[in-house]
Order: structure tokens, then C-alpha cells, then sequence
């Protein structure tokens, strides 16, 4: 009997050691990275100002807002949409870190979903941040969840029904922020963030949204732009213009039956030409190796390669891997080009932006290279 308290006990201790050790790690995902504002960025506001029904919960998320002297069009860019794509959130960050517009007016929303970067998906064994190497040490970044945290809205439905077309889907969907537009005031947290940008949208006149996601390399959407009816024309003429430049790129309508995303439902609900941009990720893959924080980086995964050979991918893949380098200039580059093409098409709507780094700029130096020095923190 003494044995067995005396074993019980020991048990009983390592448990709540371990269990007060990995309480630490998930409350260091509640930290945000860093982002340094660049000599651009004129403003800096919250999304609550827009609803503030959701002050005060990670829902709410900073948008840094880089205006120019002269009146011109305007853009939103949300990255950070699924917290587990990171070169959405480190493209918006080199445009925040980087960009000055002369006319008109930039919006980043680095973190779209701010909740879904206070954890991970489940049993999928990512790390919670990864780093990158600069001129003036290491940066590190949040690699977070595709889903609004469970303790920010719980619990899931069996089935979930997006609001405003009856549509059915897997009940977790119900925490994805790409499946809530147009949002509901009275709806979820997730559906309120949601609700929160179309205001955003509506009420500062966005010309322009560019969501920035990532895609699993057996995924068919992979390397290509989305775009709502409205933005087609926009989005054509970009896509063959990058196309000179060496980089393939795909062009898919926006589907009218698939709800609740970006380059839907923000073209039906507001007067903005919504566009979606998806670049290769192995870390999100079903077919991938071990997941840890040099596959987010590198991009690198032998079992991908074997995959290409069976003709398993929908995008080359090679022993080079897709690095984030790569992935961050194409939608960089990309962004560039939409910002461009709008304005050619309609001069009224002009947004001049110098200080961004290029396509091949990104790629040869690498992303380090754009990213300013952290002095608080």
C-alpha cells in the first residue's frame, strides 16, 4: 500500500508538471509577433472601430493604414485569413514593413482572424511559431490555426448553415472565417469579425480586397488567382502580365454555388472587386513528412517529390520544395500587379506605391532582407 501511494504521488507530480509546462506554451500562443510600422504606415486602427461589438475579444485585429497625399483608389489586403497559411501574413507584413503609397490609400489587416493565431489546428503536430533569419537577427512569427479558437466560440454544430444562403457544411466550418462572409452582427465571433470587415469595406469604399491564402500542393486550386465576376477583367489582365514575367499563374472564376468566402461574397455584398490568391504550402498537406518548422520555412519535403512522380500534385515539386520566400513573391508581386491593373483601368482609382520589393528581389534575397529591426521587444 505504501508502494503504491508513494508511486501514485510521484505520478500525480510529474502530471501536474507537465500539464503546467504545456499551460505555459499555450498561453505564449497569446503573444503576437512583433510587426515594426514602416515609414509608410500613416495610421493605425482597430476592426472594432468598424463593430465594436467585438472590442475586447481576439477577434478584434489591427489594420495598418498607409495613405498617400493624393486622392486615389483604394485596396485591402488581408492576410492572416487562416493562421496556418504564413505567407498571407508575411506578405501583408513586408507591405507594412515597407510600402509608401504617393496616391491613394492601402489597408493591412496582417491578422484577419487574430483568434486563429492563439492556437493550432488538432493533431496536426505544427509548430506554434517559426523564424526568420535578417540583417539584424532572428524574427519569429506565429504559425497558427486555420479556425477561430474553441475557447473564443464553442461549440460546433454537427452541421453548419452559413446564414445568409442556406448552404451546409461540416460543423467545425463554423469557426473558419473564409466560410462567414458577409457576417452577422448578431451572429458568432466568427461570423461578427466577418460582419466587421464588410463594414470596413463598405464604409472607407475599398476598391479593391485581396485575400492571400495558401494551398496544399494535391490541392486543384494551387498557384492562382480567384476572382468575383466583377474582378475577372482585373484579374485576366494581371494574371497575363505575370505570365510575361515567368511566373505561372492560374485564373478561376469564383464559384456561385461555394458561399461564405472572400471572392463571393464580398463581391455580391459591397461594391469592392474581391480577389483571392492561393500559392503552394506542403506544411498544410494530407501527403506530407514530418511537420515542423523548416518544412514552413523551406518548404522542402522528399515525400511531396515522390508524390509529383506518381502525379499525385497539382503544381511542380521538385528537391527545391516551394520556400516561403517563393510563396511570399508570388503574392507580393501579385498584389503589386492587381494594384497596377486597376489603375490602368480605371485612373480614377490610381494607387501609386514605390518601396516594395520585387518578385525576383524576394526570391534572391530572401524575406529577411525586408524585414525591419524590432527594438521593443
Amino acid at each position: 500500500m505504501k508502494g503504491n501511494k508513494t508511486t501514485g504521488a510521484i505520478l500525480l507530480a510529474c502530471s501536474l508538471l507537465i500539464a503546467f509546462i504545456a499551460g505555459k506554451e499555450f498561453k505564449k500562443m497569446r503573444e503576437p509577433e512583433p510587426i515594426v510600422k514602416g515609414e509608410g504606415v500613416t495610421q493605425v486602427k482597430m476592426l472594432s472601430e468598424y463593430f465594436p461589438d467585438i472590442k475586447g475579444t481576439n477577434m478584434d485585429t489591427e489594420i495598418y493604414v498607409l495613405k498617400g497625399k493624393e486622392e486615389g483608389g483604394s485596396t485591402l489586403i488581408l492576410g492572416g485569413t487562416h493562421g496556418n497559411e504564413p505567407s498571407g501574413l508575411l506578405s501583408a507584413v513586408l507591405f507594412i514593413e515597407n510600402a509608401k503609397v504617393d496616391k491613394g490609400t492601402v489597408y493591412v489587416i496582417p491578422r484577419t482572424n487574430n483568434s486563429g493565431y492563439t492556437h493550432n489546428d488538432p493533431q496536426e503536430g505544427s509548430p506554434q511559431r517559426f523564424t526568420i533569419k535578417t540583417k539584424d537577427g532572428d524574427r519569429w512569427f506565429r504559425y497558427g490555426s486555420r479556425a477561430t479558437n474553441p475557447l473564443d466560440q464553442w461549440p460546433d454544430p454537427d452541421v453548419y448553415i452559413h446564414a445568409s444562403s442556406g448552404q451546409q457544411l461540416s460543423g467545425n466550418e463554423t469557426r473558419n472565417i473564409n466560410r462567414a462572409y458577409p457576417g452577422r452582427p448578431d451572429g458568432t465571433s466568427t461570423e461578427k469579425a466577418a460582419y466587421a470587415i464588410v463594414q470596413l469595406i463598405k464604409n472607407e469604399k475599398i476598391d479593391m480586397t485581396i485575400d492571400l491564402h495558401e494551398a496544399s500542393p494535391e490541392y486543384p486550386v494551387i498557384n492562382a488567382i480567384v476572382a468575383h465576376d466583377r474582378a475577372m477583367g482585373i484579374a485576366s489582365n494581371t494574371v497575363m502580365n505575370l505570365e510575361f514575367e515567368d511566373v505561372a499563374i492560374g485564373l478561376e472564376p469564383s464559384p456561385v454555388s461555394l458561399r461564405g468566402l472572400t471572392h463571393r461574397e464580398l463581391g455580391d455584398f459591397t461594391d469592392t472587386y474581391a480577389i483571392l490568391m492561393e500559392t503552394a504550402n506542403p506544411a498544410q498537406g494530407r501527403l506530407r513528412g514530418r511537420t515542423n518548422e523548416a518544412l514552413v520555412v523551406t518548404g522542402v519535403d522528399p515525400t511531396y517529390v515522390k508524390a509529383q512522380k506518381l502525379g499525385r500534385l497539382f503544381v511542380p515539386f521538385d528537391e527545391k520544395g516551394h520556400p516561403l520566400d517563393e510563396r511570399v513573391s508570388r503574392h507580393v508581386g501579385s498584389v503589386v500587379e492587381l494594384i497596377k491593373v486597376m489603375g490602368e483601368n480605371e485612373p480614377e482609382k490610381e494607387i501609386i506605391i514605390e518601396n516594395v520589393p520585387t518578385i525576383l528581389e524576394i526570391r534572391e534575397n530572401g524575406i529577411g532582407n525586408y524585414l525591419n529591426k524590432v527594438t521593443n521587444n
